[in-house]
């Protein structure tokens, strides 16, 4: 089950109506309504858009106006995308669905499968072989789920029919088109995520075209149907990041005072060293001496609040998708699976 299709459930068992997953690597805070739209305003931004994709990137236009006139836009699409659950949802309750036993066995047994790549992988990348499997883990539920819109479909609808977020998606399906043409793909043939997130890794089509690697040698690159190189991809996506090969990525924190308060579940992104949050009260449990800029962390558990100390691989992790409790989940994740495939 895909990470999508997991917070839809959980809203239907909960009674929550209708929550929906932000976009991989595009969270945002909560969406204005839609605004009304025209059918004239959106031909318009359609011919536009083929005029500069024919000036910019030599394509012509008899063959965007056919793939673009059987693009249909999608309202599930929209309702999908204004509805972010991760803003919705705490901790005790995101970690209910994507760190449960079911999901810590289809992980030791993708790991066990596809050991030699996922080994590869970690010796090339540095990235531990449990946190690729965590990624395709949450992402698909280790490719099983990737997606059931045509990615035409959801950039399209995104890009002329959602103008919260129309530039970006429209940079997005250019992307795609020029994807396309450099792999030889029919655009039309592509499935993936209500945003256009394709594959075991649900790549949106620049982290493709930036990040994805041909990784078994066959002069392809195939995150849809090659596990290989999905494996590869997510590994060099994390590298290329930034991962600190054998640092840690987050630990429990211990509080003092309450000179803190004013530095929690900020800013993804570090900000302050280690040093200067102890200094203001927050400080790793294990008293360790951690080096760099951390993020402070106040989270609900299901025995309360939890504080934990983001490193910088915990930040590596937010870059796949914008959300503290995505990076949680990811980490906790692969450390029972870890654990699950030392065990036997």
């Amino acid at each position: 089950m895909s990470i999508k299709a997991a917070l839809r459930q959980w809203a239907r068992k909960s009674s929550i109506l209708a929550l929906a997953m932000v976009p991989m690597g595009c969270a945002t805070a909560d969406t204005p309504e839609q605004p009304v739209q025209t059918e004239y305003e959106r031909q318009v931004l359609i011919k536009d858009f083929i005029a500069e994709m024919v000036n910019d990137h030599n394509f012509t236009p008899s063959s965007l106006e056919s793939v673009l006139s059987q693009a249909e836009m999608k309202q599930s699409i929209l309702d999908a995308i204004s509805r972010p659950a991760e803003r919705t949802l705490e901790w005790k309750d995101y970690r209910k669905i994507f760190v449960t036993q079911k999901r810590i066995n289809g992980g030791v047994s993708f790991m066990r499968k596809h050991r030699v790549a996922l080994e590869r992988a970690e010796m090339i990348y540095g990235v531990p072989k449990e946190v690729i499997t965590a990624i395709i883990g949450v992402e698909t539920y280790y490719g099983r789920m990737a997606g059931n819109y045509r990615v035409v479909d959801a950039l399209s609808t995104l890009a002329f029919d959602y103008p919260p977020r129309a530039e970006f998606f429209r940079s997005e399906l250019k992307e795609y088109f020029i994807l396309a043409q450099e792999e030889g793909i029919d655009p039309l043939s592509i499935k993936g995520s209500y945003a256009g997130a394709m594959g075991y890794g649900q790549f949106i089509p620049s982290s493709y075209r930036n990040f994805a690697v041909d990784f078994d040698g066959d002069k392809k690159r195939d995150i849809w149907t090659n596990p290989k190189d999905a494996i590869g991809s997510v590994a060099n996506y994390f590298k290329k990041h930034g991962w600190q090969t054998g640092e840690p990525v987050v630990v429990p924190a211990v509080t003092v005072g309450e000179g803190y308060s004013d530095m929690v579940n900020g800013s993804l992104k570090p900000k302050l060293s280690v040093e200067a949050l102890a200094a203001k009260g927050f400080s790793a449990k294990d008293r360790r001496r951690y080096q760099g800029l951390a993020t402070a962390m106040e989270l609900q558990g299901e025995k309360g609040v939890e504080h934990w100390l983001g490193l910088k691989n915990f930040y590596v992790i937010t870059r796949y998708n914008h959300s503290k409790l995505y990076a949680m989940a990811v980490h906790q994740l692969s450390q029972k699976i870890k654990e699950a495939d030392q065990k036997g």
